[in-house]
């Protein structure tokens, strides 16, 4: 009986879940990142079905595989609420807009992208796309920068990414074994590593608090 309810539960979203990203996927210029504020107002702030950590922890999970992020977050995040069922409505709602938009753009772009209206119209969207990123990237840095030893990694991938040219998935692939490293070397060091933040730990004044 208790899993006929939580079935039931489940597939009572998938409508929900559907029009959700239905409605995401239509708004986000620029990709994935932009998408990452639009995901936590409706998914966190307004329907409370995932807390901002859980939210940032699909991201993280999304940047590390191949595809897109944007559907790569949205079929995790439907998977996370109904399973393969929520999974596909999620990835479908943020497909299907898109498709259709660009299936239109390629039929009627070319006709109008050297009108200036047109032109001034996507120097807008570019410049709102800058603010939604850095906005990603400040609500993403609250749940991940924790003491001075991720913020030390920050640092150096940032110096790493501007100073050369290695791959972001070299990047990414590195960051799991410093992560591990750095753990374990606390580990031995007698020191306790913080995984999540705390309520209190939220604010970025924690950077500059205990810890290496």
């Amino acid at each position: 009986m208790i899993r006929a309810s939580i079935g039931l539960s489940r597939w009572s979203k998938i409508p929900a879940i559907f029009l959700c990203f239905l409605k995401i996927g239509p708004v986000t210029f620029g990709g994935g990142y932009a998408m990452i504020p639009l995901i936590e107002k409706e998914v966190v702030e307004r329907r409370k079905w995932l807390e901002t950590k859980d939210v940032t922890d699909v991201f993280a999970v999304a940047e590390s595989v191949p595809g897109a992020i944007a559907i790569n977050s949205a079929t995790f995040i439907g998977y996370r609420l109904a399973g393969v069922p929520g999974a596909i409505a999620a990835m479908v709602g943020v497909l299907l807009p898109t498709f259709l938009i660009v299936l239109l753009l390629s039929i009627f772009f070319l006709q109008v992208h050297d009108h200036p209206k047109v032109e001034a119209a996507f120097q807008g969207i570019r410049a709102a796309i800058v603010a939604l990123i850095c906005y990603a990237g400040y609500k993403i840095g609250k749940t991940a920068v924790l003491d001075k030893t991720t913020l030390g990694v920050v640092v150096a991938t940032v110096a790493v990414l501007f100073l050369s040219h290695v791959h972001p998935v070299v990047v990414v692939v590195s960051g799991f074994f410093v992560g591990a490293v750095l753990v374990a070397l606390r580990g031995r060091l007698g020191l306790q590593t913080k995984l999540e933040p705390g309520s209190e730990e939220r604010e970025w004044g924690y950077m500059m608090g205990d810890g290496i």
